[in-house]
C-alpha cells in the first residue's frame, strides 16, 4: 500500500467531477494494487473510435461529461487488464466511496451503486471476492449485450 497517482493519471483527471476525483484519490491511498487513471474525459472523436473498436457501446458515455474514469491495474510498470487486481481496485473504490459518501456506479454491476454492493463486508481481501460475486450475480440477472467493464467508475449526480 502507500501508492500515489502519477503525473499522467493526474492529467487524466483534469476536468473530471470533483467528487469522483476525491474518491479516486482516497482509493489510491488504500488500494492493495497500484493503478493508473487510463481515461478521464474523452473527446467525441475518441468516443466514436472506442465505439467503432468495440471498447464502448454508447455515444452517451459519462466520460464525455467528466463523470467517469477508467482505473487500470499498474503492474510491472505497465497497465494490465487483470481481473484479480481489477477487483482489488474495486474494493478500494467501494471503501473510498463509502467513506466519502459519494455515490459511484461500477462498470461490472450497472444496476446498483458500488456503495451498496457486498453489504457488511469490510475486509479488503473478502471485499474483492464479494465484488467478483456481485458481478456474477449481475450477469445472471442481465443476460445479454452488457459487457463487464471492470475499470469503469461513474459518479452518480
Amino acid at each position: 500500500m502507500g501508492y500515489a497517482l502519477g503525473a499522467a493519471s493526474r492529467r487524466e483527471l483534469v476536468g473530471v467531477h470533483p467528487d469522483l476525483i476525491r474518491v479516486v484519490e482516497r482509493a489510491i491511498e488504500i488500494t492493495r494494487c497500484d493503478f493508473a487513471v487510463h481515461d478521464g474525459i474523452r473527446t467525441i472523436e475518441e468516443q466514436r473510435r472506442f465505439v467503432a473498436q468495440g471498447f464502448s457501446k454508447t455515444m452517451k458515455s459519462k466520460h464525455l461529461e467528466g463523470r467517469a474514469v477508467d482505473l487500470v491495474p499498474w503492474i510491472e510498470g505497465k497497465p494490465r487488464w487483470w481481473w484479480p487486481q481489477i477487483y482489488q481496485i474495486a474494493a478500494a473504490m467501494h471503501q473510498a466511496a463509502q467513506e466519502l459518501n459519494v455515490p459511484i456506479r461500477w462498470g461490472v454491476v450497472w444496476d446498483r451503486r458500488l456503495n451498496d454492493l457486498a453489504p457488511g463486508v469490510d475486509d479488503p481481501d473478502l471485499l474483492a471476492d464479494a465484488l467478483r460475486r456481485e458481478g456474477l450475480a449481475y450477469n445472471a440477472r442481465h443476460p445479454g449485450p452488457d459487457f463487464p467493464d471492470g475499470p469503469h467508475y461513474e459518479v452518480i449526480v
